[in-house]
């Protein structure tokens, strides 16, 4: 019996697509029929052309889409970096300086006399210290990891703070008035004067003896390779002569 109906639904399919086509061959002599296929030609031509700018217009929405998250990205980096040279800011940069107005008083009636304005003396020119800026965490990422090994940002930062208090202490001497030094203080301006080559005339920087002066660094294996990633960093360079390398702050 599933045999029979199998069969009979074969023979109703058949039937049925055999009333499609002759409906279909009647189309070209029908006008009525033909005007129908026009109208739906059309309608399927103007579809068409709607999905096509629906399509391009979804393109164009993708490629703004890709646009914004890399312009959020970029934002983003520029914003971690901002914070980062505000948390990081160099001592040697000069302060802000903070401006007043001066309002002058007004006096009872009859008092016009104005006293004059003693004369104001001409502060003293503050010489400023060059110190290594610290290195930032874009720059530590681009180090070859056979220059870092396993140091960190922050031990690279900390050997950073401790040349800088070499620095700092050392200029600090070089800026005093020779009457003024102590016997200790004045040894140490005159090997520092010793230390000064013409390529150094001008620059800041340090030489082992510095640091081992004014700081508690050990000069080992770890602290060379320091300062070679803080010389890729373009932030010291060296300069050699008469037995001595030079840490020159960039």
């Amino acid at each position: 019996s599933s045999e029979l109906e199998d069969l009979c639904l074969y023979f109703n399919t058949k039937i049925s697509n055999i009333k499609k086509y002759l409906q279909l061959r009647k189309i070209g002599s029908d006008q009525w029929l033909k005007s129908v296929l026009h109208k739906t030609v059309k309608d399927m031509m103007v579809l068409h052309d709607l999905l096509n700018s629906m399509e391009t217009e979804v393109k164009q929405q993708e490629k703004l889409k890709n646009l914004l998250e890399e312009l959020q990205k970029a934002a983003e980096r520029d914003k971690n970096e901002a914070q980062h040279l505000s948390e990081h800011i160099p001592t040697y940069l000069p302060k802000p300086t903070q401006h007043c107005i001066v309002v002058p008083t007004v006096k009872p009636e009859g008092q016009t006399k104005v006293e004059p304005e003693p004369a104001k003396k001409p502060a003293k020119e503050k010489k400023v210290i060059k110190e290594i800026a610290l290195i930032t965490a874009e720059e530590f990422a681009v180090v070859p990891v056979y220059l870092k090994g396993r140091l960190t940002y922050d031990q690279i930062n900390a050997v950073v703070q401790e040349l800088n208090k070499a620095l700092v202490s050392k200029y600090k001497i070089m800026h005093q008035p020779l009457k003024s030094m102590s016997f200790a203080a004045r040894n140490l301006y005159h090997r520092f004067m010793e230390d000064e080559t013409k390529d150094t005339k001008g620059e800041f920087f340090v030489v082992e003896a510095d640091i081992k002066e004014f700081t508690l660094l050990k000069l080992d294996k770890r602290f060379h390779s320091i300062l070679n990633i803080l010389r890729q960093c373009h932030k010291v360079r060296e300069v050699r002569g008469s037995r001595l390398v030079r840490y020159v702050v960039c």
